[in-house]
């Protein structure tokens, strides 16, 4: 598949992508980006905007290095700025309180006392240098709707038994999301994402596209002209 480009990841040596993270680094960015999705179902986000709050984190940690700032700080002011971006406006309040409950399982939401104030001034400022690193380049083209668009259609493709008996939608929906724990976002386009996830998983529970071995071209190059997939 084509990749993005460098451009989208900044210059020097963070231009080489998250690609190339060491082992140490990239379970970091899986713990923060976990921590990203679990928050944001909580706050009743939806896909999109947790998508988008994921982007936003690993575009800033691709533009800098990261070991001078807190990466869950960065994680809560990216959910904060994905959801005025994505129209899913979130108070800092709800964040500080879900993000303290998701480290601190059981406690109480805290009193706005100096520690607070404190902690949500810091979100407001990272999100502010969230915004400047990332040159106010905070909307992204997630493969979301493409991927819908392959389902429907492979959907009227397959017989009606193949697709019922197998979780081939929930598959690619569970592959796509967990795609965002890495930078694969920032790395290919979105429709060639879509079109992968699918491709994988219809390759788990052992599928194949009608008339695929009689095709001149492989199914996947009807949606996506440019793909190529090993």
């Amino acid at each position: 598949m084509e990749t993005v480009g460098q451009d989208s990841c900044g210059g020097g040596d963070a231009a080489r992508g998250t690609e190339w993270r060491p082992a140490a680094e990239a379970r970091v960015h899986f713990r923060v980006t976990r921590f990203i999705m679990e928050a944001g179902v909580k706050l009743g986000m939806q896909s999109i905007p947790i998508a988008t709050a994921c982007t936003i984190y690993h575009k800033f940690c691709c533009e800098l290095n990261v070991d001078a700032y807190d990466p869950y700080l960065v994680a809560m002011s990216s959910l904060y700025l994905a959801g005025k971006v994505e129209e899913q406006h979130l108070r800092t309040r709800d964040i500080i309180n879900v993000s303290n409950r998701y480290f601190h399982p059981g406690s109480e939401p805290l009193e706005l006392d100096s520690h607070f104030w404190a902690l949500r001034d810091s979100i407001v400022q990272c999100e502010l240098l969230v915004l400047r690193v990332l040159r106010f380049q905070v909307s992204f083209q997630h493969p979301h709707k493409y991927l819908l668009h392959y389902l429907i259609s492979l959907k009227n493709w397959l017989n009606r038994y193949s697709w019922q008996r197998t979780p081939i939608s929930i598959t690619a929906w569970a592959l796509l999301r967990d795609s965002y724990h890495g930078g694969l976002c920032l790395r290919f386009r979105a429709q060639h994402i879509a079109v992968a996830v699918l491709h994988l998983a219809l390759q788990v529970y052992g599928v194949e596209v009608p008339a695929e071995a009689e095709a001149e071209k492989p199914w996947w190059q009807i949606y996506t002209m440019d793909t190529e997939i090993p």
